[in-house]
């Protein structure tokens, strides 16, 4: 699923990745933890085509079978949009527009028609037990639902791999224990792989794999 080798980042003088390798098979769960300023956001969102890595002669990234160094812009974010999902510690949903709008947005962007993307939007918020807010707009909702919500987009495109950065990081203890259990579900509904950023130990101790980064390597 994810091949990386040799993966480098400088922002100008700061070196934030130093020769990351990381091989992380078809539904994996795996967490990445460490302390602030390992590099561990940076990482996943390189992983994630977010940011370029620095190019080094022996560097590479496969992404669900693709070679992502050999894509031009708008390839790589036409194979971001679906391949790839994504789920922030603040839940980033548009504040104007519904549940239901916001978990259709990729599907839009993909160029699924109304009816089936919000088809399977509805699916999913069903399965997230939030059918009954699809109408509800983000400050109509608990900070758990929102997260949900999230969760929803980054699921709507069918995409192989999902990156969480933080995603439980700014919800009470009970809504971050209900998101840790979710993605468990989710990788047994769905088949996805998990690449998950976080500080929470309970939940990193919870993944199939749990991978430490000192100082811009994975130890």
């Amino acid at each position: 699923m994810i091949e990386a080798e040799n993966i480098h980042k400088s922002y100008n003088s700061l070196h934030v990745l130093k020769g990351v390798n990381l091989h992380i098979p078809n539904g994996e769960i795996v967490s990445i933890v460490g302390a602030s300023g390992a590099g561990k956001t940076t990482l996943l969102q390189i992983l994630g085509t977010l940011e370029n890595p620095d190019r080094q002669q022996n560097s590479s990234l496969t992404v669900n079978g693709v070679d992502v160094y050999s894509l031009n812009p708008k390839e790589l974010a036409r194979f971001r949009n679906e391949n790839v999902g994504f789920i922030f510690q603040f839940h980033q949903l548009l504040p104007e527009f519904t549940a239901l709008e916001n978990v259709c947005i990729p599907a839009y962007i993909r160029g699924t028609s109304k009816d089936v993307a919000e088809k399977r939007a509805k699916e999913l918020l069903g399965f997230l037990g939030l059918l009954k807010r699809a109408d509800h707009k983000p400050s109509e909702m608990s900070g758990g639902e929102q997260q949900r919500v999230a969760v929803a987009r980054s699921l709507i495109n069918n995409p192989g791999v999902i990156f969480a950065d933080e995603p439980s990081g700014n919800l009470d203890s009970e809504s971050a224990e209900n998101l840790h259990k979710l993605f468990f579900e989710l990788r047994e509904e769905f088949g996805q792989t998990f690449v998950i950023v976080t500080h929470n130990e309970e939940l990193a101790d919870m993944a199939d794999r749990k991978l430490t980064m000192v100082d811009g390597k994975i130890i």
